[in-house]
């Protein structure tokens, strides 16, 4: 393989993702050819595990949530239950007279009374006591119906808490199987590159295409816009590829995009799939200098527009953050971002 054909290979990791020879590299060529394709899976396999954990720092939001809101709606059940327990005993001893015949209302004063003024004061009486047994049934009534309310809500955020603590535990399984997949892609990547000579990695790749003006480029931009994000990005050409990394001086694929916003006010998600779904949508025959590119189908690669059919991106191991050929890497879709963008 060429020093340029090498270049166009690795930058954008052309190889589709999929199985891997187990056999030995044969030639000079193979080898890189396999570093290509071990660098490739493990892209997807970070960008899949920081998914994973954004999935499971999400539910596990939730979890916490649905907690405080029991312990909430637990105090409030107590409350009720008091408000209950405080007029049981009126509404009891209410109950008790009228069963054992007790008579509370107007008739019988009048029958009882040996005076209009006497009447008059029984009748009076009566009414407060009315009054108050009326009362008191409300408030039972009311109390009931808030310890009820009550226990449904604490019922309901117990249901909520278990449900999403059931979720966290299936995600953290799903996160603790990604990253020993990518631990285990990561050591092949860096045994292929072990077998690599000085002179093919040397080949690799410049940090430039020829022909690159990276002042003529960065003339007229505008601020807190994608084409300052560029600039800013632009000043970490050279720094390692390494997984999972954010910066400042090291970065993954998604992570040097996400840097090179946020130094502009506009802070992104942490994984190209989810910056692919933020922000405006932007056709390939509209980029422009700082739209953000996503390829392959699931959206596991990304990188910043940077004009003329060229890319900065922090593109795989081994290979420093750069300005490359987007080539015919597949198009997955492109976003355009701006200052104020809300997540």
């Amino acid at each position: 393989m060429s020093g340029s054909l090498a270049v166009g290979a690795l930058v954008l990791g052309v190889c589709a993702a999929g199985g891997v020879s187990a056999d030995p590299p044969t030639s000079a060529s193979d080898a890189v050819q396999r570093l290509f394709d071990l660098s490739r899976q493990s892209e997807q396999l970070n960008e899949q595990a920081l998914a994973a954990q954004t999935d499971l720092d999400a539910k596990e939001g939730i979890a916490r949530d649905a907690d405080a809101k029991q312990a909430v709606t637990a105090q409030t059940l107590d409350a009720a239950e008091a408000d209950v327990q405080r007029y049981q005993p009126d509404v009891d001893r209410a109950a008790i007279a009228a069963y054992t015949g007790a008579r509370t209302d107007r008739l019988f004063s009048v029958l009882v009374s040996d005076s209009p003024q006497q009447m008059l004061d029984q009748m009076s009486a009566l009414d407060v006591i009315s009054a108050q047994t009326a009362q008191q049934y409300s408030g039972l009534a009311k109390a009931d119906k808030a310890a009820t309310i009550a226990d449904t809500t604490a019922k309901t955020a117990a249901d909520a808490a278990h449900t999403a603590a059931a979720q966290a535990d299936a995600v953290r399984t799903d996160l603790e199987r990604k990253r020993a997949d990518l631990q285990a892609a990561m050591a092949q990547v860096i045994q292929a590159w072990g077998q690599l000579s000085a002179g093919e990695k040397s080949s690799l790749g410049s940090l430039f295409p020829p022909g690159f003006d990276r002042e003529t480029l960065l003339q007229g931009l505008v601020p807190g816009s994608g084409t300052s994000a560029l600039a800013a990005g632009l000043t970490r050409i050279g720094d390692p590829y390494v997984w999972g990394a954010t910066g400042p001086d090291e970065f993954d694929c998604s992570g040097l995009v996400q840097w090179a916003f946020h130094q502009v006010g506009i802070n992104l998600p942490r994984t190209s799939f989810a910056q692919a779904t933020v922000g405006t949508p932007v056709s390939r025959d509209d980029l422009q200098p700082g739209d953000v590119v996503f390829f392959y189908s699931d959206a596991s690669h990304v990188g910043i527009y940077a004009g003329n059919g060229l890319l900065l991106h922090a593109s795989t191991f081994g290979v420093p953050v750069a300005v490359a050929p987007m080539g015919s890497t597949p198009f997955h879709s492109a976003r355009r971002y701006w200052m104020g963008m809300k997540q």
